[in-house]
Order: C-alpha cells, then sequence, then structure tokens
C-alpha cells in the first residue's frame, strides 16, 4: 500500500531521535522559534508539510527563468520519494545527510524521502562546505557541485551521492572517477518533484553511464523540437513539455544535448553551447559561458564569457586552439572577461541575465 503524505514512518529519526507526527510539529515550532536561519526555513516547511492541506508552494530556482511560486501536490512528492527509495534500494533504518537548504525542492525532498521512507537523517548546515561525521556511515546523500568540490576528500563513508542543480565540471569528474562512492548526476526540475531521471558516473567501484535513466513509473517522449517530454502521471497531472533538447535513446533513456533558449545558429550551423563546453571545460579554471552574439555576415557568432579568470583572453585563446575535438565552428570568435556573473540566490548562473549584461543587450 502506497504511503500517504498525513503518515510519518516509525523509523524515522531526525539528527539520532525518533520523533512522530505530533513531535515533529513540536520540533518544528522549536526551529522557527530558537533555531538558526537555516533551521527556521525547515521548521517553516515541516509546518506546512504536516498541516492539513494536501498541497504546499515551492520556489523554482530560477536559473532557467524567473523565479516563481507553484503548487505542488504532498502525494506526489511522496510518489517520488518511493520513486528514488526504489531506484536506490534505501530501506526503513537507512542513514541520509540532508545537507541543501530547504527553501528549494530539493532540501524539502530529503527531509520527505526520510520521513516516507523511514531514514535517519542528519540535517546540517547548508553551506558551501557542509560539516557532517565523517567518520560515519550514510547510505544516501544530495549535494550540489559546490558542495562536492568541497567535501569529496570526506565522503568514503557514504554509498550513493546524487549531484544536481547545476553542471558537473570536468575537474570533480575527475575527483570523482578516484572516489569510493557511487555517484549519480540527476536531471529534473521543481515541477517533476526532483529527479525523474540519474545518469551513473564513473568512479573507483562504479562503471559510468552514457545516457540519463528514468526512475520508476517516468517514461520519456519528444516534441517536434526534438525537445524532451516527462511522462510520469505519479508526478504530474499532464506530461511535462521540457526545453531541453534531447537524443532519444528510448522511452526510458536520453542524451542531454542542452536548452533550445540556448541553441546558437551560426551561418546555418546549429550549436549547443552546453557541448561546447565540455569541450573547453580542460583548459579554463574559472567560471564560464558560451554565447551567441549578433552578427551581420553569420547570424550570431559563437562568443565566450568568462568569470574573472588569472589569465588574459589571448592566453586562453590559445589554449583552446589545441583542444582535441573541437570543430572550427566550436571555436569562439571573441573572449570577454567579466567580474562576477549574475547568480540565483543559491548560487545558480543566470545564464540569460549575464549575457545580457556583458554583451549590452
Amino acid at each position: 500500500m502506497t504511503p500517504k503524505y498525513d503518515k510519518v514512518h516509525n523509523r524515522f529519526k531526525l539528527n539520532g531521535l525518533h520523533y512522530d507526527h505530533e513531535d515533529l510539529k513540536e520540533v518544528a515550532y522549536s526551529l522557527i522559534k530558537e533555531g538558526e536561519a537555516y533551521e527556521k526555513v525547515t521548521g517553516n516547511f515541516l509546518i506546512d508539510w504536516l498541516s492539513d492541506k494536501d498541497y504546499l508552494y515551492v520556489n523554482t530556482s530560477g536559473s532557467t527563468g524567473k523565479p516563481k511560486l507553484i503548487e505542488l501536490k504532498k502525494q506526489a512528492m511522496v510518489n517520488s520519494a518511493i520513486a528514488t527509495g526504489d531506484f536506490f534500494g534505501l530501506e526503513p533504518g537507512n542513514t541520509a545527510i540532508d545537507c541543501l537548504p530547504s527553501h528549494y525542492i530539493a532540501g524539502k525532498m530529503m527531509l520527505v524521502r526520510a520521513m516516507v521512507l523511514g531514514l535517519e537523517i542528519d540535517h546540517v548546515e547548508p553551506s558551501a562546505h557542509p560539516i557532517f561525521d565523517y567518520e560515519k556511515h550514510y547510505d544516501f546523500c544530495a549535494m550540489i557541485p559546490l558542495q562536492l568540490k568541497h567535501t569529496i576528500n570526506y565522503t568514503y563513508n557514504i554509498k550513493n551521492i546524487i549531484v544536481g542543480g547545476s553542471k558537473i565540471t570536468q575537474p570533480l569528474l575527475e575527483r570523482i572517477k578516484n572516489s569510493s562512492s557511487k555517484f549519480y548526476e540527476t536531471y529534473g526540475m521543481t515541477e517533476t518533484v526532483t529527479h525523474v531521471a540519474v545518469r551513473r558516473l564513473s568512479s573507483k567501484i562504479s562503471k559510468g553511464e552514457a545516457f540519463f535513466n528514468a526512475l520508476p513509473n517516468v517514461t520519456f517522449s519528444q516534441d517536434d523540437r526534438q525537445c524532451l517530454i516527462v511522462n510520469a502521471p505519479k508526478l504530474v497531472d499532464e506530461p511535462l513539455i521540457t526545453s531541453d533538447i534531447v537524443d532519444l535513446k528510448s522511452e526510458t533513456s536520453f542524451d542531454l544535448l542542452g536548452r533550445i533558449d540556448n541553441v546558437i545558429n551560426s551561418g546555418g550551423i546549429k550549436l549547443f553551447p552546453e557541448q561546447i563546453e565540455d569541450k573547453l571545460q580542460p583548459v579554463i579554471d574559472e567560471r564560464f559561458i558560451v554565447a551567441g552574439e549578433e552578427d551581420d555576415a553569420l547570424g550570431e557568432r559563437l562568443v565566450l564569457i568568462v568569470e574573472n579568470p588569472r589569465d588574459t583572453a589571448k592566453s586562453i585563446a590559445n589554449r583552446i586552439r589545441f583542444i582535441k575535438g573541437l570543430t572550427k565552428y566550436e571555436v569562439p570568435k571573441h573572449i570577454y572577461i567579466t567580474d562576477k556573473f549574475v547568480e540565483t540566490v543559491n548560487g545558480k548562473i543566470q545564464r540569460n541575465e549575464t549575457i545580457k549584461s556583458v554583451l549590452k543587450e
């Protein structure tokens, strides 16, 4: 029988202590009244979750547009937690770390998974360098790439780590290869109640996967733009049409090419910024993006924008020349330097706003 949103699993523990539904309300009120700033946010979420309403409102991150408030059904969040539990083999009494802010869906879902699946979860401050018990065994954790970058030397006791929220850089992927945990890149959004697909990354104990694979009860299709359509009846009422162009491998797997609104048409050649950025990563240490700039001859020319680099634009251009596999169309025609990218409140790059600020569109 499928668990309901108004039930708290009898094996659930928060920071080592067992709480039932009513106890958890008292904890939430205490967090709101006496907790640190991040704990107050968690307390407010718990109050919202434990209320009689069958829905709640969640903020989107704003990385691909303006942040907005959307309504999610609590039962859809329960169904998402069950799908994650089934995929990763999570069982009552398993341990987890919650180091994500409860402002957004990813942090909220870590707590929901614990309450629904009966996990023993340690809730720690959601900083760029989260501090947790490095010697304790954990079965599951979710991090953004920045957090993993700072803690990967201390993740040897974490069995499964999902990574999402922003691009995983090539240097971090190389460090993951030398780690002894299992790592998964996630694909999803607030509207799909976090991830609906994952891609296993190469590590010491795990062979990497080329494509994203669906979680249970999720299938994929495409529209006439080659954009992904997510069919997840237990999460969303209708098929969700995304703006992500994919190479669909099957109804449960795909290769992510890039967002349709990022595609650059340069002299009739379609360029996918995300794929070009992957190729440029080995020679650029700082954050960067590629973009299309208006050009009389080409329509759009490919340009590179780098955030506060240590090297000159000329030095970066020289290194790019020697990248194998980079076609002549994928070589930036100009390099712009900027002091600071435009970000969301949780540190994600706002690509469109950054491009506009640099190119003065």
